[in-house]
Protein backbone atom coordinates (compact mmCIF):
# COMPACT_ATOMS: atom_id res chain seq x y z
CA UNK A 1 0.00 0.00 0.00
CA UNK A 2 1.50 3.40 -0.49
CA UNK A 3 2.00 5.35 1.94
CA UNK A 4 0.68 8.88 1.65
CA UNK A 5 3.52 10.55 4.37
CA UNK A 6 5.77 13.28 2.77
CA UNK A 7 9.00 10.35 3.62
CA UNK A 8 9.15 7.14 4.88
CA UNK A 9 11.71 5.97 6.95
CA UNK A 10 14.98 5.16 4.84
CA UNK A 11 14.82 1.62 6.15
CA UNK A 12 12.07 -0.85 5.63
CA UNK A 13 10.64 -3.09 8.36
CA UNK A 14 12.79 -5.63 9.11
CA UNK A 15 15.74 -4.33 6.58
CA UNK A 16 18.33 -6.49 6.45
CA UNK A 17 20.22 -5.52 3.37
CA UNK A 18 19.84 -3.83 0.19
CA UNK A 19 20.52 -5.39 -3.19
CA UNK A 20 22.82 -4.09 -5.61
CA UNK A 21 22.26 -0.30 -6.83
CA UNK A 22 19.91 -0.12 -10.54
CA UNK A 23 22.98 0.54 -12.38
CA UNK A 24 25.38 -1.89 -10.54
CA UNK A 25 26.31 -5.58 -12.14
CA UNK A 26 23.91 -7.52 -11.37
CA UNK A 27 23.85 -10.10 -8.58
CA UNK A 28 24.64 -13.59 -10.91
CA UNK A 29 21.69 -16.23 -10.32
CA UNK A 30 22.23 -19.17 -11.66
CA UNK A 31 18.69 -20.81 -11.26
CA UNK A 32 16.86 -17.70 -13.16
CA UNK A 33 16.76 -19.77 -16.22
CA UNK A 34 13.88 -22.51 -14.02
CA UNK A 35 12.11 -20.04 -12.38
CA UNK A 36 8.24 -21.77 -11.82
CA UNK A 37 7.06 -18.20 -12.85
CA UNK A 38 8.89 -16.43 -15.37
CA UNK A 39 8.52 -12.97 -16.59
CA UNK A 40 5.11 -12.09 -18.44
CA UNK A 41 6.74 -10.10 -21.31
CA UNK A 42 9.98 -9.51 -22.74
CA UNK A 43 10.84 -7.42 -26.11
CA UNK A 44 13.14 -4.84 -26.78
CA UNK A 45 11.15 -1.90 -25.39
CA UNK A 46 9.92 -2.98 -21.72
CA UNK A 47 9.80 -6.09 -19.67
CA UNK A 48 7.20 -7.07 -17.59
CA UNK A 49 7.56 -9.57 -14.12
CA UNK A 50 4.91 -10.58 -12.54
CA UNK A 51 3.62 -10.08 -8.72
CA UNK A 52 1.31 -10.67 -6.11
CA UNK A 53 0.47 -8.64 -2.72
CA UNK A 54 -1.14 -12.00 -1.36
CA UNK A 55 0.84 -15.23 -1.11
CA UNK A 56 -2.52 -17.35 -1.46
CA UNK A 57 -5.47 -16.61 -2.70
CA UNK A 58 -8.47 -17.84 -1.33
CA UNK A 59 -7.37 -17.92 2.20
CA UNK A 60 -9.39 -14.11 2.80
CA UNK A 61 -12.67 -15.75 1.17
CA UNK A 62 -12.92 -18.69 3.09
CA UNK A 63 -10.82 -18.10 6.16
CA UNK A 64 -12.87 -15.00 6.67
CA UNK A 65 -16.06 -15.85 6.00
CA UNK A 66 -15.79 -18.64 8.83
CA UNK A 67 -14.61 -16.07 11.01
CA UNK A 68 -17.51 -13.55 10.55
CA UNK A 69 -20.00 -16.48 10.87
CA UNK A 70 -18.57 -17.20 14.27
CA UNK A 71 -18.36 -13.67 15.10
CA UNK A 72 -22.07 -13.33 14.00
CA UNK A 73 -22.83 -16.04 16.20
CA UNK A 74 -21.35 -14.53 19.26
CA UNK A 75 -22.99 -10.87 18.48
CA UNK A 76 -26.31 -12.34 18.08
CA UNK A 77 -25.55 -14.07 21.27
CA UNK A 78 -24.13 -11.18 23.30
CA UNK A 79 -27.28 -9.50 21.93
CA UNK A 80 -29.84 -11.84 23.27
CA UNK A 81 -27.76 -11.80 26.81
CA UNK A 82 -27.65 -8.12 26.86
CA UNK A 83 -31.75 -8.01 26.26
CA UNK A 84 -32.80 -10.74 28.80
CA UNK A 85 -30.01 -11.74 31.28
CA UNK A 86 -27.54 -8.87 31.61
CA UNK A 87 -27.77 -8.76 35.58
CA UNK A 88 -26.66 -12.50 35.72
CA UNK A 89 -24.17 -12.15 33.05
CA UNK A 90 -22.47 -8.66 34.24
CA UNK A 91 -22.39 -5.78 32.01
CA UNK A 92 -18.87 -5.77 31.87
CA UNK A 93 -18.22 -9.16 30.21
CA UNK A 94 -21.00 -8.63 27.86
CA UNK A 95 -19.42 -4.83 27.12
CA UNK A 96 -15.71 -7.01 26.99
CA UNK A 97 -17.59 -9.53 24.17
CA UNK A 98 -19.11 -6.98 21.93
CA UNK A 99 -15.65 -5.16 21.89
CA UNK A 100 -13.97 -8.31 20.96
CA UNK A 101 -16.65 -8.32 18.34
CA UNK A 102 -16.43 -5.46 17.01
CA UNK A 103 -12.17 -5.51 16.76
CA UNK A 104 -12.22 -8.99 14.96
CA UNK A 105 -14.66 -8.07 12.52
CA UNK A 106 -13.22 -4.73 11.84
CA UNK A 107 -9.74 -7.27 10.87
CA UNK A 108 -11.60 -9.96 9.40
CA UNK A 109 -13.55 -7.66 6.45
CA UNK A 110 -9.78 -5.81 4.61
CA UNK A 111 -8.78 -9.12 4.50
CA UNK A 112 -11.66 -10.68 2.41
CA UNK A 113 -12.14 -7.82 0.73
CA UNK A 114 -8.64 -7.83 -0.53
CA UNK A 115 -9.15 -11.27 -1.51
CA UNK A 116 -11.40 -10.25 -3.39
CA UNK A 117 -11.09 -6.94 -5.18
CA UNK A 118 -7.03 -7.64 -5.42
CA UNK A 119 -6.13 -8.33 -9.28
CA UNK A 120 -5.23 -11.82 -10.41
CA UNK A 121 -1.70 -9.64 -11.27
CA UNK A 122 0.17 -6.74 -10.15
CA UNK A 123 3.04 -6.60 -12.49
CA UNK A 124 5.80 -4.42 -13.16
CA UNK A 125 6.66 -2.92 -16.40
CA UNK A 126 11.00 -2.01 -16.82
CA UNK A 127 10.81 0.35 -19.94
CA UNK A 128 14.72 0.21 -21.04
CA UNK A 129 13.94 3.19 -24.17
CA UNK A 130 11.91 5.79 -21.74
CA UNK A 131 14.29 3.96 -18.21
CA UNK A 132 11.23 3.86 -16.13
CA UNK A 133 9.33 1.48 -14.35
CA UNK A 134 5.43 1.25 -14.06
CA UNK A 135 3.92 -0.60 -10.99
CA UNK A 136 -0.14 -1.47 -11.62
CA UNK A 137 -0.32 -0.62 -7.70
CA UNK A 138 -3.12 -1.77 -5.97
CA UNK A 139 -3.92 0.32 -2.97
CA UNK A 140 -5.84 -0.56 0.42
CA UNK A 141 -6.33 1.25 3.68
CA UNK A 142 -7.35 -1.32 6.67
CA UNK A 143 -8.78 1.90 8.80
CA UNK A 144 -11.16 2.70 6.40
CA UNK A 145 -12.89 -1.03 5.09
CA UNK A 146 -15.51 0.40 2.97
CA UNK A 147 -14.10 3.52 1.02
CA UNK A 148 -13.98 3.65 -2.51
CA UNK A 149 -11.05 6.37 -2.95
CA UNK A 150 -8.75 4.49 -0.89
CA UNK A 151 -9.18 0.78 -2.21
CA UNK A 152 -8.60 0.25 -5.78
CA UNK A 153 -5.78 -0.07 -8.49
CA UNK A 154 -4.15 3.43 -8.97
CA UNK A 155 -0.57 2.72 -11.21
CA UNK A 156 2.82 4.64 -10.50
CA UNK A 157 5.37 5.36 -12.22
CA UNK A 158 9.01 6.04 -11.53
CA UNK A 159 12.24 6.55 -12.80
CA UNK A 160 14.41 3.64 -12.67
CA UNK A 161 17.42 5.45 -11.16
CA UNK A 162 15.82 5.95 -8.39
CA UNK A 163 14.79 2.65 -7.08
CA UNK A 164 16.27 0.65 -3.79
CA UNK A 165 15.56 -3.08 -3.59
CA UNK A 166 15.71 -3.80 0.35
CA UNK A 167 15.78 -7.40 1.39
CA UNK A 168 13.63 -7.76 4.59
CA UNK A 169 12.92 -10.40 7.22
CA UNK A 170 10.50 -10.14 10.87
CA UNK A 171 9.44 -12.82 12.99
CA UNK A 172 5.47 -12.69 13.19
CA UNK A 173 3.16 -14.47 15.97
CA UNK A 174 2.85 -17.24 14.10
CA UNK A 175 2.04 -20.10 16.92
CA UNK A 176 5.51 -21.15 17.32
CA UNK A 177 7.22 -18.49 15.77
CA UNK A 178 7.52 -17.74 12.07
CA UNK A 179 9.91 -15.93 9.87
CA UNK A 180 8.22 -13.32 7.21
CA UNK A 181 11.05 -12.89 4.30
CA UNK A 182 10.36 -10.68 1.60
CA UNK A 183 11.98 -7.99 -0.81
CA UNK A 184 10.18 -4.05 -1.28
CA UNK A 185 11.39 -1.56 -3.90
CA UNK A 186 11.67 2.29 -2.43
CA UNK A 187 12.00 5.12 -4.01
CA UNK A 188 14.80 7.46 -3.45
CA UNK A 189 14.19 11.39 -3.78
CA UNK A 190 16.87 11.98 -6.21
CA UNK A 191 19.80 13.49 -4.53
CA UNK A 192 18.73 12.83 -1.16
CA UNK A 193 18.28 9.72 1.16
CA UNK A 194 14.58 10.13 1.58
CA UNK A 195 12.27 8.06 0.65
CA UNK A 196 8.66 9.12 -1.16
CA UNK A 197 7.28 5.68 -2.12
CA UNK A 198 7.54 1.72 -1.23
CA UNK A 199 6.02 -1.35 -3.01
CA UNK A 200 5.85 -4.77 -2.30
CA UNK A 201 8.12 -6.53 -4.77
CA UNK A 202 8.39 -10.44 -3.86
CA UNK A 203 7.12 -12.73 -0.99
CA UNK A 204 10.86 -14.26 -0.42
CA UNK A 205 14.40 -12.79 -0.77
CA UNK A 206 15.95 -15.59 -3.08
CA UNK A 207 13.36 -14.74 -6.04
CA UNK A 208 13.54 -11.47 -5.60
CA UNK A 209 17.36 -11.12 -5.87
CA UNK A 210 16.40 -13.81 -9.02
CA UNK A 211 13.77 -10.81 -10.43
CA UNK A 212 15.81 -7.49 -9.58
CA UNK A 213 19.00 -9.38 -11.74
CA UNK A 214 16.81 -9.68 -14.55
CA UNK A 215 15.50 -6.70 -14.23
CA UNK A 216 18.60 -4.82 -14.02
CA UNK A 217 20.11 -6.81 -17.25
CA UNK A 218 17.28 -6.04 -19.26
CA UNK A 219 17.72 -2.44 -18.21
CA UNK A 220 21.43 -2.01 -18.80
CA UNK A 221 21.84 -4.30 -22.16
CA UNK A 222 18.91 -5.63 -23.06
CA UNK A 223 16.42 -8.38 -23.75
CA UNK A 224 19.21 -10.19 -24.76
CA UNK A 225 21.30 -10.69 -22.05
CA UNK A 226 18.14 -12.73 -20.30
CA UNK A 227 18.14 -16.29 -20.02
CA UNK A 228 15.85 -18.74 -22.44
CA UNK A 229 13.24 -19.26 -19.10
CA UNK A 230 12.44 -23.00 -18.98
CA UNK A 231 8.45 -22.60 -18.39
CA UNK A 232 6.43 -20.26 -20.35
CA UNK A 233 4.96 -17.14 -19.49
CA UNK A 234 1.15 -16.98 -17.85
CA UNK A 235 -1.43 -15.13 -19.54
CA UNK A 236 -3.00 -13.75 -16.36
CA UNK A 237 -5.79 -12.58 -17.82
CA UNK A 238 -6.81 -16.21 -19.64
CA UNK A 239 -9.10 -18.03 -17.47
CA UNK A 240 -7.97 -21.07 -18.78
CA UNK A 241 -4.45 -20.77 -17.10
CA UNK A 242 -5.82 -19.79 -13.78
CA UNK A 243 -7.29 -21.90 -10.86
CA UNK A 244 -10.56 -20.98 -10.08
CA UNK A 245 -9.80 -18.88 -7.29
CA UNK A 246 -7.39 -17.29 -9.31
CA UNK A 247 -10.62 -16.18 -12.01
CA UNK A 248 -13.04 -15.05 -9.25
CA UNK A 249 -10.22 -11.73 -8.77
CA UNK A 250 -9.93 -8.67 -11.33
CA UNK A 251 -8.48 -8.99 -14.58
CA UNK A 252 -5.61 -6.95 -15.46
CA UNK A 253 -6.55 -3.34 -17.32
CA UNK A 254 -3.92 -0.39 -16.95
CA UNK A 255 -4.91 2.79 -18.11
CA UNK A 256 -4.59 2.97 -22.05
CA UNK A 257 -2.58 6.19 -21.73
CA UNK A 258 -0.09 4.56 -19.43
CA UNK A 259 -0.56 0.81 -20.90
CA UNK A 260 0.70 2.78 -24.15
CA UNK A 261 3.49 4.94 -22.67
CA UNK A 262 4.76 1.74 -21.04
CA UNK A 263 4.73 -0.54 -23.74
CA UNK A 264 6.48 2.34 -26.85
CA UNK A 265 9.18 4.00 -26.92
CA UNK A 266 9.61 7.90 -26.13
CA UNK A 267 9.02 10.37 -29.27
CA UNK A 268 12.33 11.59 -31.27
CA UNK A 269 13.08 14.61 -29.27
CA UNK A 270 11.22 14.06 -25.92
CA UNK A 271 12.26 15.05 -22.82
CA UNK A 272 13.11 12.26 -20.17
Amino acid sequence: MKNHAPTLPRRASGWKYDLSKPNDKPEQCSRSASLKTPPNHICHTYFELPRSTLRHRGVGIFGGGISVAVISIIALTLTYMTITAWREVGLTLILVGLFFVITTFWAVIPTIRMDIELPRDEPIRFNRLRRKVYFYQYHFDRFHLFSRQRWGVRPVVYDWDDLVAEACSVYAPMGNGGLIENVVISVIKPGTEEVIDRLFFTHDIERGKQYWALAQLFMQQGPEALPEFVHPPRDWNDDSQLSPIHCIAPKVQWPTDIDLESRTAPSAGANL
